[in-house]
């Protein structure tokens, strides 16, 4: 806020412009009326204006902030150098001289011109660097040297050859080049990278009424028709009042040039061809410039010479860009931004050229253990910088005993290849050591350890990702046997890896092509010994395994996703079998596991609901029992919570399955709107032996439930003695090979007596 206040024009400023605008009105009027002492008049108004301009860039340039003040300044030399330059010119013409175009106004004139160059060079949009400036000056001189043999064309067309022996007359062409090329160098600095800077606008318009006036100006001089106090006089005092009135705007935002990190928009293509678009006009003036005996006039001669030289040197500057952008290019196609190292691509080149020259090839594979809880903790910021930690570690543990890349994440990769003074086992002994604590992570949790699969090139491989799949293949081995080690990929590993890649592939073909199949096992009152209910259970039909266990294929079916079609398949089929059976047995229920992964999809509601509508004539919610693992409940948000709600106030009843082998904690059972619990086999079947802490857990649990309203299920009841256990107890469900084995729906059907259809 200050700084918008500070850069408010002055009292005295606005004065100024005032004044400044009524002696160009004043000149102007003059000037058309051609009243007596024009060329005076012409003089004092050019010297005034310019005068002033340069007070006024004088006082912006200590209100604007620090990375504007050399703009202001060299646009304030420039102002004073054509005022010190419009005075030498009135007091020389007053001499005697009525166009006194010699040495020293000329080049105090062309020392404005290198000074309002720099001061665009040195604006906020220019480029930073000096090769950047330095494209920039030569793309404004390549426009002002391709305008001199179009000038010549345009002005001197019908200009005696005698006229033209002058100096005088054609050195003035060079002026518009030189509002021309600042012109250009302008258009080229306010690039697209930010808006508009207002000033610069204005500057602009500035540059464009002089190289008009100084155009015209030529024209006049080389036609003989010009005197002083000609009304194109005024274009010039015109232009540094256009400079005075840029001094009013404020400074750009981010006027202090401390953001200096944004990317920055590829610019429009006429931009980039700006500087060569005249060079073709200047083709064809060269043609139409050549005099009747066939020779170039010199300026001319000299002109496109100086053109050709200051477009090679561009087209130097431009190789020279292109070389170092290809450069930068291989950096970010072949290394990684965040650590440095070789990346994946690398990597693999590296590992393809080894595996040509036949040599020994080792790969290592390194996955960080539990990185994403570092992530999760602390940021991705912090994680970033623990990532070029370790990487820097790694690379000093592995030395130049290979070649270490970071494939993605955090994921890396060790190469190691041609004669190895050190095994590949002890270097991935080293690379665990390299990760192991500093002084201080341990205490913030900043750890991660590494599994690492190692893997060697041998016959077994016909390509270098053969080799990578064996090192993933051991790095998931080691990760599954604790993690923080390391394993040597076997052809027993490798087999079990192949056999399991084979049996995910199946399951995913499984559901469409109807190989699962499902059981239902009896869940039995312990009071009267009637079917309670039944819980389905899925089998898989393999075509060349034959009939696969749940515990076979459901947990790679929850690792890859696979879960939730499956789940939905025996949802669908639980529901349309218990409506079959209900017909005979309307008091037996149905139970169904489902896995974790459904809890946390906001379909399920509609899923079940779904599958209960359209079980026959509809499923009653209350027929349907959802069971699911304590560790799935525990972990379940707020709104896994409000979904079992909701399936409670539908009837559905909810069952925690295996309880006693997960969190077991009282506090989720507030919580959780369960309608029963299921005490795990593993408990049942130390009943049997008459184990008293057995015993004392079952009986436990059940004096739980019953606090919480909670019916209890034993599980995996199978002997006479686990049956009178469970039953002393006070359980009042059973389940097990006791009671009934799994069986298909026929089956289970003809179990379901008239007996249990009266009760």
């Amino acid at each position: 806020m200050s700084r918008a206040v500070v850069a408010r024009p002055t009292l005295s400023g606005r004065v100024g412009l005032v004044a400044a605008a009524v002696v160009v009105l004043g000149e102007a009027g003059w000037l058309v009326a051609g009243l007596p002492g024009a060329a005076l008049v012409s003089d004092l108004g050019a010297v005034a204006v310019a005068a002033w301009a340069a007070v006024a860039c004088v006082g912006v340039a200590r209100r604007h902030p620090t990375a504007l003040r050399r703009f202001w300044t060299l646009l304030a030399v420039t102002m004073a150098l054509a005022a010190f330059g419009r005075v030498l010119w009135t007091v020389e013409r007053l001499g005697g001289q009525q166009l006194p175009h010699n040495a020293l106004v000329g080049g105090i004139f062309t020392a404005g011109i290198v000074t309002g160059t720099a001061a665009l060079l040195c604006s906020l949009a220019a480029p930073r660097s000096l090769v950047g400036q330095a494209r920039t000056l030569l793309d404004g001189v390549i426009v002002g040297l391709a305008l001199i043999p179009i000038g010549w064309v345009v002005v001197f067309r019908d200009v005696a050859a005698a006229d033209l022996a002058d100096p005088l007359r054609t050195f003035g062409l060079v002026y518009p080049m030189f509002d021309l090329m600042q012109l250009t160098i302008l258009v080229a600095v306010a690039g697209p990278s930010r808006p508009m800077w207002r000033p610069l606008t204005v500057i602009g318009a500035s540059l464009a009424i002089r190289a008009a006036a100084d155009t015209a100006y030529v024209s006049l001089v080389a036609h003989g028709s010009y005197v002083p106090g000609h009304p194109i006089d005024v274009c010039w005092p015109l232009s540094y009042l256009l400079i005075g009135v840029a001094t009013a705007y404020p400074p750009p935002a981010g006027g202090d040039g401390a953001d200096e990190t944004a990317e920055s928009p590829l610019p429009p293509w006429w931009r980039v061809a700006l500087p060569y678009l005249p060079v073709g006009g200047a083709i064809v003036a060269v043609v139409l410039a050549r005099r009747p005996t066939g020779q170039t006039p010199r300026l001319i001669f000299l002109g496109v010479m100086a053109l050709l030289g200051v477009l090679a040197l561009r087209q130097g500057l431009a190789a020279n860009e292109n070389l170092r952008l290809v450069a930068r290019l291989r950096r970010l196609a072949y290394s990684d931004q965040l650590t440095g190292l070789p990346n994946r691509l690398t990597f693999n080149r590296r590992l393809r050229r080894a595996l040509r020259d036949e040599a020994p090839v080792a790969v290592l594979l390194l996955d960080l253990d539990g990185f994403k809880q570092v992530n999760d903790r602390f940021g991705h910021v912090t994680g970033d910088r623990l990532l070029t930690s370790i990487a820097e570690r790694m690379r000093d543990a592995t030395g130049a005993d290979g070649m270490i890349a970071r494939l993605g994440g955090d994921e890396f990769a060790v190469l190691v290849d041609g004669d190895r003074p050190v095994p590949p086992e002890r270097l991935a002994e080293r690379l665990l050591t390299a990760l192991e604590p500093l002084p201080g992570e341990e205490d913030l949790g900043l750890n991660p350890s590494a599994s690492i699969g190692i893997a060697e090139y041998g016959p077994q491989h016909t390509s270098h990702t053969d080799l990578l799949r064996d090192a993933d293949i051991a790095m998931y081995a080691a990760k599954a046997a604790g993690k923080s080690a390391y394993l040597l990929c076997t052809p027993a590993l490798r087999e079990s890896a192949v056999s399991r890649a084979e049996l995910i592939a199946d399951l995913r073909r499984a559901v469409d092509e109807g190989q699962l199949f499902l059981e239902y096992q009896p869940i039995v009152d312990l009071a009267t010994g009637a079917v309670h209910s039944v819980e389905a259970l899925v089998r898989w039909r393999h075509p060349r395994l034959g009939v696969l266990a749940p515990a076979s294929f459901l947990p790679l079916a929850e690792e890859t996703g696979l879960i939730l079609p499956v789940d939905r398949w025996v949802l669908h089929e639980a529901c349309r079998a218990a409506a079959a059976w209900r017909e005979r047995a309307p008091q037996v229920t149905v139970a169904v596991n489902i896995a974790a992964a459904h809890l946390r999809r906001p379909d399920l509601i509609a899923m079940v609901a779904a599958a209960a509508a359209t079980a026959g004539a509809g499923l009653p919610p209350r027929a349907l029992t959802l069971e699911l693992t304590e560790s799935a409940l525990i972990e379940g948000s707020d709104a896994v919570l409000d979904r079992l709600r909701q399936l409670r106030e539908l009837g559905i009843r909810i069952a925690i399955d295996d309880f006693g082998t997960g969190y077991s904690s009282l506090s989720y059972l507030h919580r959780i709107p369960a309608t029963e619990l299921k005490v795990d086999q593993s408990f049942v079947a130390r009943l049997g032996a008459e184990d008293p802490r057995a015993y004392a857990t079952v009986d436990m649990v059940n004096r739980l439930a019953a606090a919480f309203d909670l019916a209890v299920v034993a599980e995996g009841v199978e002997t006479d003695a686990q049956h009178a256990a469970v039953t002393a107890i006070g359980c009042v469900h059973g389940q097990g090979f006791r009671y009934g084995r799994p069986a298909a729906l026929p089956e289970l059907l003809a179990t379901l007596t008239p007996v249990d259809a009266a009760r």
